[in-house]
């Protein structure tokens, strides 16, 4: 009976209709000295806006809501380091003792993304009608993970909801700089990659036909190198446009297999984990991410049950979300949260005997930011490390690639040459 009327109860809820959402409008009118001004507004509704003026001392003309970009502008699409900024700013403004509805007006008037300033505003007037904080940033699911919100809620509950913003900046600050890292060390040999890729196709492409149609006059076998090349280079000229529409669809597909198909997903995230020296730059970010996602949410007052759900969540591998919520089952009956580390066989042992140093203390959340920051300066080592093994290395695929297909090109004029002295 206590389900049903629970279930009943949910479902007015999702029935409810939402609260009035707050958009930007463009007004114009007087001030109290009779001269003309214009600007822009959040509201709810042009009667609200028209009395929030008219508080200001303005003589209010016009209010119309602000007409959308013809093309999708409106600023940048809002990323994570966006977020990171606003925790950051947010963390400020409340340590320095300024109300929280004020805190939103001044950050939102520093931020240069339009989007930003547009979300930020939005959650204020969540704030200011009286629905909290917490609330209000669950609203935006796609800029706010549980772990942000019940960590907000934490610090709302608590009465320190200053530290607990002081806290997330911190985390999310070191989270966007992990992840910097990572990029770093993908983006350069990917892009080096795609540079070879199309300088090969522009030269079998342009390039070898124009020595095709030479070595045709010269009446002599041509060798066997320079032969292939040439096949290859019209394979590349009959099949490039195709080449070009396949690799797009199997990039789409492989992307979409991923997102649709958990068990696909895990592979590939399995197979992560294996790759030679990358597979180590994923494995201590995993390592990181897990020492500081806990500490995190351990030290903001979490159940650690409901601290390892989040912890999962952000572990960013599904090997370890699955491995993680294992464990957690594990500790909610009762296991040592270091022993069930330990019987997972996925976490190294500097993780295993911190964690049953800060049980054994009462200091979780100290040791694991400690395991945390090492994971972290590893990371950073194995992305220096790997950028210098890489030059070398794509500076030889390179002259192998451009410098075989001129020495294929060239060889038939050499024999040539020979033979005529």
């Amino acid at each position: 009976m206590a389900t049903a009327t629970a279930q009943a109860t949910q479902k007015k809820k999702a029935r409810a209709p939402k609260g009035p959402v707050a958009n930007t409008y463009v007004y114009n009118g007087t001030d109290r000295g009779g001269k003309k001004v214009q600007g822009e507004i959040t509201g709810t509704s042009p009667a609200l806006i028209k009395a929030q003026l008219i508080k200001q001392g303005i003589r209010v003309k016009g209010v119309r809501k602000k007409p959308k970009p013809l093309f999708g502008g409106g600023g940048k699409a809002i990323k994570a380091a966006d977020i990171a900024v606003f925790s950051r700013q947010m963390a400020t403004m409340m340590k320095a003792g300024v109300p929280l509805v004020q805190s939103f007006d001044i950050v939102a008037d520093g931020l240069e993304n339009p989007r930003m300033q547009k979300l930020v505003l939005e959650i204020k007037e969540d704030v200011a009608a009286g629905g909290g904080f917490a609330p209000a940033l669950r609203k935006h699911p796609k800029y706010f993970d549980n772990l942000f919100c019940n960590l907000v809620e934490a610090g709302e509950q608590s009465g320190a909801l200053e530290t607990m913003l002081d806290r997330i900046a911190t985390y999310k600050e070191k989270t966007e700089a992990l992840k910097r890292k990572i990029k770093k060390a993908m983006t350069y040999p990917v892009i080096v990659v795609l540079v070879a890729i199309i300088v090969t196709g522009i030269l079998l492409v342009k390039v070898v036909p124009q020595f095709a149609e030479t070595f045709a006059g010269f009446g002599a076998d041509l060798p066997a190198f320079t032969l292939f090349v040439v096949a290859l280079s019209d394979l590349a000229q009959a099949y490039w446009f195709m080449a070009l529409i396949g690799a797009g669809v199997f990039f789409f597909l492989f992307r979409e297999a991923v997102r649709r198909s958990e068990k696909f997903a895990f592979v590939v995230d399995r197979y992560m984990l294996r790759l030679p020296v990358i597979g180590e730059i994923v494995y201590f970010s995993i390592m990181a991410r897990f020492g500081r996602t806990l500490s995190t949410t351990f030290a903001a007052g979490v159940p650690l049950i409901d601290a390892l759900d989040s912890v999962a969540g952000a572990a960013g591998n599904r090997v370890y979300s699955k491995a993680i919520h294992t464990i957690k089952d594990e500790v909610s009956t009762g296991i040592q949260l270091n022993t069930s580390l330990r019987n997972s066989g996925k976490f190294p042992t500097l993780m295993v005997q911190m964690t049953s140093i800060g049980e054994e203390s009462g200091a979780l959340d100290e040791m694991l930011e400690k395991v945390a920051d090492y994971y972290e300066e590893e990371v950073d080592n194995r992305v220096d490390n790997l950028t210098t093994l890489l030059e070398p290395l794509i500076m030889s695929v390179l002259g192998v690639l451009v410098g075989g297909l001129l020495v294929a090109m060239y060889m038939p004029i050499f024999q040539l040459g020979a033979v005529v002295s």
